[in-house]
């Protein structure tokens, strides 16, 4: 996905890293890159980073465990059988 540099760059990044959820490049149960990681990679500062994040988890597609990381949630842990 080509990020638009010219519109808000949170809901962007936030929609590549659900896509990236989705098609399994971040598979359940794994870690994702922080948001450190994240910002270096869009070239963005570390509270877009995080609001982008904090609109994957507003999702339901991660969890965060504190001093570990944030991780793709599993399906038992959506909800599913």
């Amino acid at each position: 996905m080509e990020i638009d540099r010219t519109r808000a760059m949170w809901p962007q990044i936030a929609a590549v890293v659900i896509q990236r959820i989705k098609d399994g490049t971040y598979p359940p149960g794994s870690k994702v890159p922080s948001i450190v990681e994240i910002a270096a990679e869009f070239g963005v500062v570390n509270s877009t980073a995080q609001r982008a994040m904090e609109a994957v988890r507003a999702e339901e597609l991660t969890r965060s465990e504190k001093g570990m990381g944030t991780f793709v949630l599993t399906e038992k842990e959506r909800g599913g059988a």
